[in-house]
């Protein structure tokens, strides 16, 4: 599992997973993930267009991240996952709670708009 990340200059952060995001590769980058999207209050889009699965330990590092942005006043999107990765979504109703764009700047106008103004 790889991750990358890039602050944007109106304040959102993406976060690009690469890989399979299962018991080995959550494992892999949970700490940096949580460090990245849940530490701090922010505006994130995480990228899962090159994630090609999702286990449920998978899903429980995405819930908990946005959870703990959610109780900041900050939001996590998902963008662009591939078909069997958003039907994971779909069937366990995370889509639900964290949601899912597959256009970049729809994405980045609805973290701006729920988040807010940081300063």
């Amino acid at each position: 599992m790889e991750l990358t990340y890039e602050d944007l200059e109106d304040g959102v952060r993406t976060v690009r997973l690469v890989g399979r995001l299962d018991v080995e590769g959550s494992q892999e980058i949970d700490l940096k993930f949580t460090s990245l999207t849940a530490s701090h209050q922010a505006c994130v889009i995480v990228d899962l267009s090159l994630v090609d699965f999702l286990s449920s330990l998978g899903l429980g590092t995405l819930v908990r991240s946005a959870k703990a942005q959610m109780s900041r006043q900050g939001k996590i999107v998902l963008l662009a996952p591939q078909p069997h990765v958003a039907r994971v979504l779909q069937n366990t109703r995370v889509d639900e709670v964290v949601d899912v764009f597959y256009d970049f700047e729809q994405a980045r106008r609805a973290v701006r708009t729920a988040s807010g103004p940081r300063g």
